[in-house]
């Protein structure tokens, strides 16, 4: 008699729909990786054979575990450079930042430009050991201004802001309490620039009556008269760094009528005159290396930028690559050359001479991994980055008056730029409603974010180089948050146009045409 099979098993059922089928076990490849330095392209470790699945926190620890014993270990960012025949074809940004796994952002990218097969190149750049919190809420509305607010700069310590406005007055704010310290009154016209001196000992105003004041930060008094001389209004303000005159830094002052005056703060007098551009100069930087006292940048509606030695205003170099009018310049050392001896550790120096020694330290950490490069922006919709002086520091050859790299894409004007603190980044905004990231070195196009729906005035970096904000005509500040590219917070408040926008620790200060200062905090 045959066997009889037994009936089949009744198929379970869960609520008359069917076991789902068990998911296969998904391969996870493997891929070939070498760390490369982002400062140099050096390998940090030979190449790696690693799960694409790894982590961007176990790729942190790994190569913490790769580095000499004998670091600390250190916040990495990584990320691959996408070829540009692949950013022109995918209008992806030429760098593909790793924030989950390789696998995640690098193979399944939208591009499709990697493979498994491929040797991944990852770039480490080493991050700031703090981090910046992104601020969220507004905490404070000040009032007090009668004017749109034009100007405003915290202190180098970030314990004291300062604004200037169109009421003819500039104004002092204890950031501790969040309350009005002083009002700076003096000036007959509008307030257009603000200035600290690095050490916080002196607050620089410029304005539209053609006049320069200093002001006693601490008491709010004016240190003597006017400075006068300039024959039209005052368009920017720089003062000598820290480290090449910690005792009475001097001032540098740009003007509509053509002229740049260094003022010396100890006579009050103008050491010398710089007269060679035929149009109004908009921007002056004080430079800390390229010649024993810094070099002065200036930067004119004639086209052009000139670089003048600052021991005796002596011309070096006339730069004339740009179209247009040249409104906005930015050093790749300008956070170290405004906070000076101050850091992110609050440490005050006790003499002048420990002052000098901090500033010049942090200033040469930039000097060691480039020289200090400029870039310059103008109304041609264009930005040119130069590098015209050696540093001493590092072997990297300066390319003269030649331009390093020009960089194009936005499609208006360009309002502001400005470097991270640690030089690794520029930020370009301008009339196109865009801010456009760039490499610091080496002037290549990053990203260009988007969100704002008018004008981009003003930006700013926080101190760890994460995060950028910007101001716009359209009344909001938006925080940027460089992993992803997006928008990290979005900053509504204002009920009106805003110009100005700093951020220190993590405090954010903004101001503009609605009369208030808005400060804002996580």
């Amino acid at each position: 008699m045959a066997t009889l099979l037994p009936p089949p098993k009744r198929i379970k059922v869960y609520h008359n729909v069917p076991e789902p089928e068990p998911e296969k076990v998904q391969q996870i490849p493997n891929v070939i990786v070498q760390f490369v330095s982002e400062d140099d392209g050096s390998a940090m470790a030979p190449a790696v054979n690693l799960p694409a699945n790894v982590s961007r926190e176990g790729l942190e620890a790994l190569v913490n575990k790769l580095s000499p014993p004998e670091d600390d270990p250190v916040p990495f960012a990584f990320h691959v450079a996408l070829p540009e025949e692949a950013v022109k074809s995918s209008g992806s940004p030429a760098r593909i930042v790793i924030s989950k796994s390789l696998e995640a952002d690098v193979l399944n990218h939208s591009s499709g430009h990697f493979t498994p097969e491929d040797v991944l190149v990852v770039y480490c750049s080493p991050q700031n050991v703090f981090k910046v919190r992104p601020a969220t809420r507004c905490s404070s509305t000040l009032s007090g201004h009668t004017s749109p607010i034009l100007c405003a700069a915290f202190s180098p310590t970030g314990n004291l802001l300062a604004t200037g406005s169109g009421d003819t007055n500039a104004r002092l704010w204890d950031l501790n309490t969040e309350t009005p310290s002083h009002v700076l009154s003096g000036h007959v016209g509008w307030v257009l620039c603000v200035e600290w001196e690095a050490m916080e000992r002196k607050l620089a105003t410029g304005g539209h009556d053609g006049h320069v004041r200093l002001w006693e930060p601490k008491t709010g008094k004016a240190i003597g008269e006017a400075m006068k001389g300039h024959t039209k209004w005052i368009t920017s303000l720089s003062w000598e760094p820290i480290h090449i005159n910690p005792i009475a830094p001097r001032l540098a002052s740009s003007s509509k009528d053509g002229t740049v005056r260094v003022w010396s703060t100890l006579t009050r007098r103008a050491e010398y005159t710089l007269g060679g551009h035929t149009a109004s100069v908009n921007v002056v930087r004080w430079a800390g290396s390229g010649g024993s006292k810094g070099v002065l940048y200036t930067a004119s509606s004639d086209r052009t930028v000139r670089v003048w030695d600052a021991e005796a205003g002596r011309p070096l170099y006339v730069l004339k690559d740009h179209a247009h009018w040249v409104t906005t310049l930015a050093l790749n050392t300008d956070f170290a050359l405004r906070t000076g001896p101050f850091d992110h550790t609050g440490k005050k120096p006790t003499s002048d001479e420990e002052a000098q020694k901090l500033a010049k330290d942090r200033y040469d950490t930039i000097l060691r991994s480039t020289p200090e490069l400029l870039i310059s922006g103008s109304d041609d919709h264009t930005l040119y980055l130069w590098s015209l002086f050696p540093s001493p520091l590092c072997a990297t050859k300066p390319a003269g008056t030649k331009p390093l790299a020009r960089l194009t894409g936005h499609q208006r004007q360009v309002s502001h730029v400005a470097f991270s603190p640690d030089g690794r980044w520029a930020a370009s905004a301008a009339w196109d409603s865009s801010v456009r990231i760039w490499e610091g070195r080496t002037g290549k196009f990053v990203a260009t974010l988007r969100g704002h729906v008018g004008a981009v005035y003003r930006l700013a970096w926080s101190a760890d180089s994460r995060m950028l904000i910007s101001a716009s005509k359209d009344s909001t500040l938006k925080i940027w948050d460089l992993k992803t590219y997006k928008i990290k917070v979005d900053l509504p408040g204002h009920t009106d146009e805003v110009y100005c926008v700093d951020f220190v620790a993590d405090k954010v200060v903004s101001g503009g045409r609605d009369r208030t200062v808005k400060i804002w905090k996580n």
